[in-house]
């Protein structure tokens, strides 16, 4: 993902207001504050599809997904409380508009809030199903959910945010029986949201376990993390890991380098575990766009970014990819052609480099929600500007597709900007992608 990114609309990110709400915008991020789901509207007519044939490309088997988040029911279900039959039907109805989209992966959240949408000894059930975390929503919605993406041709890829807990920091509103309950040495709060702590290996070990039970219970076709790992700063706040640093940190004269060390870990023990439960998952990450600005470090990239994964999230995305941690990488490059300070077209390349001869899939997140928002500068107003996007990274042999926030933006196409880029890229119907 927001975030959950996130991973951002609530945002459910960082939040705070005034410099740092502005800071988070400038960024990119893509979680806002939740909102009331919008008055349905008419589906943009797209042109009819074709069955792959001698003109299919090697194009058409690139990765074309959507993100379809269920943090504070962004996407889905609409509001919870809806009956199991109503979310059920409205999960199809996303899967269905996915395949008439030519798309062929649907990233789906299901792990937002160290809750689940599957029937989870270690977690309770998400909040988003019935307004109640813990209660039983009487289906099971990722087994639906992988099993019905399979019948349409789609890819199903199981999104988890690894440590936030709450958007929120008062644990009574949790289940009674969320670990962070039982546990509250494992949480800190910061920036109005309750989140686990990276630094203590039995949390590294307990998300583990609880994101991998789906894996070990469901084909799904991988594991996807979104920007989240610690969270965005906050201005004039820290993040009171002062515990478990005196505790686990004292190798690490730089408090900066012990948290991308426990950033590692908690990556290079998932890609590991991964292989063991279900050898030929997938494991992808969506970071923030930037890892870092040229500024701090010559072999950034040439933006003057706001935030950057590696200096404010603690996450050394690059490494991962040098070292064969994770499979994707789908960065969220949540801006124009052109932008002054973090221009689509620069990071793009930037990405390119950073993946060419390692084996990692380069997939790039597009901001589909930017297009047509009155709040958003001139170039999202044109509904070409994304079509733009996937021209010019048609051109990059090392980009292997592209993936969208996110399914209600999907749905509603209200600048007819998706309808554009798939009649100007995806001529064909979508053919699963190649890994």
């Amino acid at each position: 993902m927001t975030t959950a990114t996130g991973a951002a609309f609530a945002v459910v990110g960082p939040g705070g207001s005034g410099v740092v709400a502005t800071a988070a915008e400038r960024a990119g991020r893509r979680e806002r504050e939740p909102e009331p789901p919008p008055a349905p509207e008419t589906e943009t007519d797209m042109e009819t599809e074709k069955e792959p044939g001698p003109e299919s490309s090697a194009a058409d088997f690139r990765f074309r997904g959507m993100w379809v988040a269920t943090v504070a029911n962004r996407d889905w279900p609409s509001r919870p409380g809806l009956t199991a039959g109503t979310q059920r039907a409205e999960l199809l109805a996303h899967l269905d508009r996915a395949v008439e989209r030519r798309l062929n992966a649907v990233v789906l959240q299901v792990r937002p809030t160290a809750d689940a949408l599957w029937p989870s000894p270690y977690e309770p059930w998400a909040q988003c199903l019935t307004g109640t975390q813990g209660r039983d929503p009487g289906w099971d919605p990722l087994g639906t959910a992988v099993a019905e993406a399979h019948a349409r041709g789609l890819e199903l890829h199981a999104w988890f945010n690894p440590y936030r807990v709450a958007n929120h920091t008062d644990p009574t509103r949790l289940a009674a029986s969320h670990p962070a309950r039982l546990h509250p040495e494992w949480t800190v709060s910061y920036g109005g949201k309750l989140y686990y702590d990276p630094g203590l290996p039995e949390v590294r070990r307990f998300v583990q376990d609880a994101m991998l039970d789906a894996v070990r219970r469901y084909p799904v076709d991988a594991v996807h993390w979104d920007d989240y790992f610690y969270p965005y700063p906050v201005a004039g706040e820290g993040f009171a890991d002062d515990a478990s640093h005196a505790r686990y940190g004292a190798d690490f004269p730089d408090r900066g380098d012990w948290r991308r060390h426990n950033t590692d870990l908690l990556v290079s023990e998932t890609a590991a575990r991964i292989k063991e439960v279900r050898p030929g998952v997938s494991f992808g990450v969506s970071p923030f766009g930037v890892w870092r600005n040229a500024a701090d470090d010559p072999e950034g990239s040439d933006t003057r970014a706001g935030v950057a994964t590696y200096d404010d999230l603690y996450a050394d995305t690059r490494k991962w990819i040098r070292e064969g941690w994770i499979d994707h990488v789908v960065p969220q490059l949540y801006w124009h052609i052109g932008h002054p300070a973090t221009d689509y077209a620069t990071l793009l390349d930037w990405w390119s480099a950073a993946v060419r001869g390692t084996g990692v899939a380069l997939r790039v997140g597009e901001a589909l929600y930017k297009a047509g928002d009155p709040a958003q500068p001139a170039p999202w107003q044109d509904p070409r500007e994304l079509s733009r996007h996937l021209a010019l990274a048609a051109g990059r042999p090392d980009v292997d597709g592209h993936c969208f926030f996110a399914a209600r933006e999907v749905a509603e196409d209200r600048a007819g900007a998706l309808a554009a880029a798939v009649a100007d890229h995806y001529g064909a119907r979508a053919r699963p992608p190649r890994h």
